[in-house]
């Protein structure tokens, strides 16, 4: 259960949207392939590429929650909010 008294807010949620449709996009693209039998070295390519897509759209995400989240946390003395961000920069970076 969320406890935290602000809002949700994401400065740069349609830029994150959008980032997130294309992965999808491209991640059926991907599937295409495999059904399609392409070489395997492409197909590891295009899952590059979205790794580092979901990595790029990860730090914007991370960068919201610094900005807005975080820095109320801190006026609030709201530790969970750190551990909560430990946490997930640890999932994230698995």
């Amino acid at each position: 259960m969320e406890t935290h008294t602000h809002s949700h807010r994401h400065p740069n949620k349609k830029s994150v949207l959008n980032r997130l449709s294309r992965l999808i996009g491209h991640l059926e693209g991907i599937k295409r392939m495999v059904d399609d039998d392409v070489d395997c070295s492409e197909i590891l390519i295009q899952l590059s590429a979205v790794r580092a897509a979901i990595n790029s759209t990860g730090k914007l995400i991370l960068g919201d929650h610094i900005n807005h989240c975080l820095i109320h946390a801190y006026e609030e003395n709201d530790t969970e909010v750190i551990h909560k961000l430990n946490d997930a920069i640890n999932k994230f970076l698995k």
